[in-house]
């Protein structure tokens, strides 16, 4: 049994509805809201590599390698955001973070 493209797209699916879930189910943690958008361009980055796969064509290899790229980048600042807004109001609660509104 050969797994295929409809397989990719399976666990694709999978992993972005838990992502979703984890941002509609989660609004008090900013690591996991963060953790969850990470899920979600993982699924997005595994049906880019599946169709590309699929299709013969490097095109969407190219266009996930630029996808990490950027991800990896929104990590590092997102959790160096959070670090340094944890250091000078010892939270990080979604609902704190809304009282740095101007």
């Amino acid at each position: 049994m050969a797994v295929g493209l409809g397989h990719f797209l399976a666990v694709a699916a999978v992993l972005f509805v838990l992502g979703v879930f984890g941002i509609l189910l989660n609004r008090k943690n900013v690591i996991v809201i963060l953790m969850s958008v990470e899920l979600m361009l993982l699924a997005v980055n595994l049906n880019l590599v599946a169709f590309s796969a699929h299709l013969a064509d490097l095109t969407g290899q190219v266009f996930t390698m630029m996808v990490l790229t950027v991800a990896a980048a929104e990590a590092a600042i997102g959790l160096a955001i959070v670090v340094v807004y944890f250091r000078n109001r010892g939270t990080i609660e979604v609902d704190d973070i809304s009282t740095l509104k101007g």
